[in-house]
């Protein structure tokens, strides 16, 4: 059989990129020869973390439109036309049997001219309200993956198909890793741990939140896995030095940080939901106001309804977060309740079920 060739394109955030690497990591368990191309935006972070994860990635000269008039959206036509020309040379050169997107304006180019020669393409919407990325290219993929229902008003209905989000394989069995978790972040095995996620670019909310709150916490016995996020990382770090607190920018052993946590505060992007559904931690989300339609607290609301989660809004945090917090870390009863709750919510097989559609593509090529 032919050796298969995949390329894949999603950045910007860690919301695009750690789908992609685990979709990437799937077709590599079942394809344990094929050859795997990334294509991001330059200067962006998944020029970091693709290599790091093991795989190769070439950059576009592409940016992402700003709200505002700037001088990086008036030359956004001109990016976006020599981005997808250096597209059609890297797929006329790798010769891919498949293109697949999960977001970011590097994707939109690259799985757009993907489209326009004939490649079979695939592209997988992590949110419940779609980006403007995947909005365009629907028109013009063959398949669509998505995590929630009801996106018939965004794309083709029959195109949709519900596979849930992909999550890093590493997170399905987390028990057995909690000793050595915990001596990895240097941690107290008597006292409660809180885990802090402000997303991979970081949430100044959160930040300021748990700042002004580190006395409360460290008052109360607990200990912190603070992630800034790397726009903050340098404002925050000199609270390395305070009591139980570990402030990092970013973390690579998600598989650990989620072993060591016993309750879990979060933004809720789609891709953190994911996991943490798989997760089955305590979670209080605290949803960033400032994205697309507030999709990121239907995220939560959709866990909430369930009886999954807890969620304090970003204007409600000064009168409600004390009691919520204290309320839940008094409670193991309420703790176990959300565990259960939200990993019952969970679509562990998610990453598999997006390969299945891959290997479909092929098949009908």
């Amino acid at each position: 059989m032919q050796k298969l060739k995949f390329i894949i394109s999603g950045g910007g955030t860690g919301g695009h990129i750690y789908p992609a690497i685990a979709i990437a990591d799937e077709l590599q368990v079942q394809f344990p020869d094929c050859e795997i191309l990334f294509v991001g935006a330059k200067d962006k972070m998944e020029m970091k973390k693709v290599p790091q994860a093991g795989y190769k990635i070439k950059g576009l000269w592409i940016s992402g439109l700003q709200r505002k008039l700037t001088l990086s959206n008036l030359l956004f036509p001109v990016k976006l036309i020599f981005s997808m020309v250096k597209s059609y040379f890297i797929l006329k050169s790798f010769k891919p049997n498949v293109v697949i997107g999960t977001g970011g304006f590097a994707s939109g180019a690259v799985v757009k001219t993907a489209s326009w020669i004939g490649l079979p393409t695939l592209i997988q919407e992590q949110n419940s309200y779609p980006g403007i990325t995947n909005k365009w290219l629907s028109k013009s993929v063959d398949i669509i993956c998505v995590a929630y229902e009801n996106l018939d008003a965004f794309f083709p209905q029959n195109k949709i198909k519900f596979t849930g989000n992909p999550v890093r394989q590493d997170l399905l069995s987390l028990t057995h890793k909690r000793i050595d978790a915990l001596a990895y972040f240097a941690l107290d095995a008597t006292q409660k741990t809180v885990l802090v996620l402000g997303g991979s670019l970081g949430s100044k909310k959160i930040n300021e939140l748990i700042a002004e709150k580190l006395d409360f916490f460290i008052n109360q016995k607990f200990q912190i896995i603070w992630q800034t996020g790397s726009l903050y990382f340098e404002q925050y770090s000199h609270f390395n030095q305070k009591g139980n607190v570990k402030v990092v920018s970013f973390i690579d052993r998600m598989d650990y940080v989620y072993a060591a946590a016993d309750v879990i505060i979060s933004r809720s992007g789609a891709s953190s939901v994911s996991e943490l559904c798989i997760v089955g931690k305590p979670v209080l989300f605290i949803p960033s106001p400032n994205v697309a339609e507030d999709h990121q607290t239907q995220n939560a609301k959709a866990i909430v309804n369930k009886n999954g989660a807890l969620l304090v809004k970003e204007s409600e945090l000064e009168n409600k977060f004390d009691k919520v917090f204290l309320d839940l870390m008094a409670n193991p009863n309420e703790q176990t309740r959300l565990g259960t709750n939200i990993h019952a919510m969970a679509r562990p097989e998610a990453t598999k079920d997006i390969v299945k559609q891959i290997v479909q593509l092929i098949s009908k090529k």
